[in-house]
């Protein structure tokens, strides 16, 4: 082979690599771009759910007191429904449903939501 061939040659491989370079970076390029794309759709999502989780007070203080008003109105709802049961029952002789037997329900919880239990007559 001659001197000049193997310039030739020289030449043609470095373009070859060149453009094997360039379009490795323009399809790296690309999928960087979609990823920034995917990533800023990401922040905002993540945006929203700090501002969602903001309103959440933290601490089990919180928790305790929700709960607690949760678990002291299930008792007078189970008395509303009591009632209502006692109204639409289809056996008028029955004076009061699903009375336990030691007699009416007492619950610490009913002070804790306000309700002072049911009138007695």
């Amino acid at each position: 082979m001659s001197e000049s061939t193997l310039i030739v040659l020289t030449v043609v491989e470095i373009v070859v690599l060149i453009a094997g370079l360039a379009f490795f970076l323009y399809w790296t390029g690309s999928l960087l771009a979609r990823i920034a794309t995917t990533l800023e759709a990401g922040d905002e999502l993540v945006q929203k759910i700090v501002e969602d989780a903001s309103v959440i007070r933290p601490g089990l203080k919180h928790i305790n007191r929700s709960g607690g008003v949760v678990a002291g109105a299930l008792p007078l709802l189970y008395g509303f429904a009591e009632q209502i049961i006692a109204k639409v029952s289809p056996n008028p002789e029955r004076p009061r449903v699903a009375t336990p037997a030691t007699g009416q329900r007492r619950s610490r919880l009913l002070e804790a939501v306000g309700f002072g239990g049911p009138a007695r007559h």
